[in-house]
């Protein structure tokens, strides 16, 4: 879910949002959320019990980050007509698919206690991930199309507000 936030995110904000974008940041998403549980399954729990230690600062300093310069950028601007239209940098949704799911390693960690199938699990999170981040673009860019020039500040609150929520369900969790 918070990898279509961030999807929805970037719809509302990305301009020009053509259909190399929207499958770009799907595939982005899709990879990541099923490349992690995938590391988190073969680096077994040692690394996994560091990470989950620390995975919620990590997504709060790059989402925090992001939706802080993504504020910025809205706010200092004085041409209103250029304050919806932002540019998704490959460092940028880089960032968003770690920050969204570094967590997946605990869960890779879990699937080999469990003794899952890794390749079909892996798959099928890769593919639902993909499928739901195609959407939320898509919806995504209605919202912000309706928003229009206040879409930059609107998608870096959410960003803000992914962050943190990520933060406190690790602490409360870890």
């Amino acid at each position: 879910m918070d990898a279509a936030a961030v999807s929805m995110t970037n719809g509302m904000t990305v301009r020009p949002l053509r259909m190399r974008e929207i499958l770009s940041i799907s595939a982005a998403f899709g990879i990541f959320q099923g490349l992690m549980p995938l590391l988190g399954y073969f680096a077994g729990s040692v690394f996994a019990d560091y990470m989950s230690a620390i995975d919620h600062w990590i997504a709060l300093v790059l989402l925090g980050f992001i939706g802080a310069k993504m504020l910025w950028d809205a706010l200092r601007k004085q041409d209103e007509d250029a304050v919806c239209c932002s540019r998704l940098t490959l460092r940028i949704l880089f960032a968003q698919a770690v920050a969204t799911s570094i967590d997946a390693l605990a869960v890779g960690v879990s699937f080999a206690a469990m003794k899952v199938n890794i390749w079909f699990s892996v798959s099928v999170i890769a593919a639902t991930t993909f499928v739901c981040s195609v959407a939320a673009v898509l919806v995504g860019k209605k919202f912000g199309d309706m928003l229009n020039k206040k879409a930059e500040i609107f998608g870096g609150c959410i960003l803000i507000l992914i962050g943190l929520k990520i933060f406190i369900d690790g602490m409360i969790s870890g």
